[in-house]
C-alpha cells in the first residue's frame, strides 16, 4: 500500500497531513528517509515518524463485552457505538461481527476481517450464538421443548435451539440465525416476555467474564483458529 495511506489508517494524521510529514522529511522506512508518499510499503514494513516505530495490523480480531444502552453500528450518530468503546488507531477500519440490540449486553466481536466476519455470520455455517435469558414469568418444560423443537414466527421458523434451565426464570439459550429480535421474539410466542439478554457465547468461543462491561481484548491465536 501507498505510505500515507499505512500512515493515515495507523492514525497518524489525515492524508493530507501525513503527505506534508512525508514530504518534510519526517518519515523513514526500514531506515532509509522517503520523501515521496507513493512510495509502497507493507503491514511488515518498518515505519518510523520522528523516530518513533508505527505499527500497523493486518487483521484485528477483539472481543468486547458489550454494555447496555450501546448501538452495534460503525455510523456516527445521537447515541453512542460499540465503536466508540474501541481504543485503537485502526478503530476505523473495524466493525462489528452482526448486531446486538442496544438493551443486549455480553459477547460481541469486532474485526476488520471481511472473510472472517462472513463466514461466522454466513446461515450456510450454521454458528450457534447462546444467551442468557431472563424472563419475566417461569420457564416450563414444555416450554425447552417447544424452543428445541423449533418456533414459528411470523417470517421464518427457527431452527431447533439448544435450551437449558439454569433457574426458574433464566435460560441458557442457543440458537443458529441471528434475526431481529429473535430471542424476544421465541418467547413472545410461548407466553413470556425477555426482562434482559446477555450473549455468552459465540461459535464456541464463551464471553470472558474477567472483561467488564465496555471493555475489550484481543482474541487469542487459539480463540480467532476456533471460531475459524
Amino acid at each position: 500500500m501507498r505510505l500515507d495511506k499505512f500512515l493515515a489508517n495507523a492514525n497518524i494524521g489525515s492524508r493530507k497531513e501525513v503527505s506534508r510529514m512525508i514530504r518534510n522529511k519526517r518519515v523513514k522506512v526500514d531506515g532509509a528517509l522517503i520523501i515521496k508518499p507513493n512510495h509502497q510499503v507493507s503491514y511488515a514494513t518498518h515505519v518510523e515518524v520522528d523516530g518513533r516505530r508505527i505499527l500497523l495490523e493486518e487483521y484485528i480480531y477483539l472481543m468486547l463485552n458489550k454494555p447496555e444502552g450501546v448501538i452495534s453500528s460503525t455510523e456516527d450518530g445521537p447515541t453512542r457505538t460499540v465503536m466508540d468503546l474501541i481504543d485503537h488507531p485502526q478503530v476505523n477500519e473495524m466493525f462489528p461481527v452482526g448486531r446486538l440490540d442496544k438493551d443486549t449486553t455480553g459477547l460481541l466481536l469486532i474485526t476488520n476481517d471481511g472473510k472472517f466476519s462472513h463466514a461466522l455470520l454466513s446461515p450456510r455455517q450454521k454458528v450457534g450464538k447462546t444467551y442468557e435469558v431472563t424472563l419475566k414469568d417461569d420457564v416450563t418444560d414444555e416450554d425447552l421443548a417447544e424452543l428445541e423443537t423449533g418456533i414459528p414466527l411470523k417470517d421464518f421458523t427457527t431452527s431447533p435451539a439448544i435450551a437449558r434451565k439454569l433457574c426458574d426464570r433464566k435460560v441458557a439459550l442457543t440458537i443458529y440465525e441471528g434475526k431481529f429480535h429473535q430471542v424476544k421474539r421465541m418467547f413472545l410466542h410461548l407466553g413470556n416476555e425477555v426482562t434482559a439478554l446477555k450473549r455468552i457465547g459465540f461459535g464456541g468461543l464463551e464471553l470472558d467474564e474477567a472483561l467488564a462491561e465496555g471493555e475489550s481484548r484481543y482474541l487469542t491465536d487459539a480463540e480467532v483458529k476456533k471460531l475459524s
